[in-house]
């Protein structure tokens, strides 16, 4: 009996061994494959197209050519507008865009070319306080004024006892 025990013992020794070798060279094949996949995956991140963004005051609005240029605070950016490029408010072209006006616009950088996504032209801030100014002076004037407060009677004590 402990012969057979000793032989079965023995056995899954040396199969545990044998599997523990195979899964050690799986794992090196493993980490070699992902080594040059994340080397491939960075050359084609450094490929792809570069997502940005840029508020500021328009300088320059071409529509013959159909670029903007936008001084931010630090940057001046060219982009250029095609078919694909969302305006804001919802309507607007690139004939709306005129020097002077405040714009967000979120482009991409591809080959040296900035093309833009969308482009929000931002509404005036001083023409929108101009205007609700306006509404109110409007609003007061119209209303009426409050009528007079009636006076009432004092009111009766009650009485004392019980």
């Amino acid at each position: 009996m402990k012969k057979v025990l000793a032989t079965v013992f023995s056995v899954m020794f040396v199969f545990a061994l044998t599997t523990a070798t195979f899964a050690a060279e799986k794992k090196e094949a493993a980490s070699a494959e992902k080594k040059e996949m994340t080397t491939e995956k960075k050359a084609e991140k450094k490929k792809k197209v570069a997502h940005k963004q840029i508020t500021g005051e328009v300088t320059a609005a071409d529509a013959k050519a159909n670029t903007i240029t936008v001084k931010g605070k630090k940057t001046e950016v060219t982009v250029t507008v095609n078919d694909k490029t969302k305006f804001m408010p919802k309507g607007k072209t690139i004939a709306d865009v005129t020097a002077g006006e405040k714009v967000m616009v979120k482009y991409t950088e591809a080959d040296g070319q900035n093309t833009a996504k969308s482009v929000k032209i931002e509404a005036k801030k001083a023409a929108k306080k101009s205007k609700k100014a306006e509404k109110k002076m409007e609003e007061k004037k119209e209303a009426a004024p409050a009528p007079a407060k009636e006076e009432k009677a004092p009111a009766k004590k009650p009485a004392a006892g019980y």
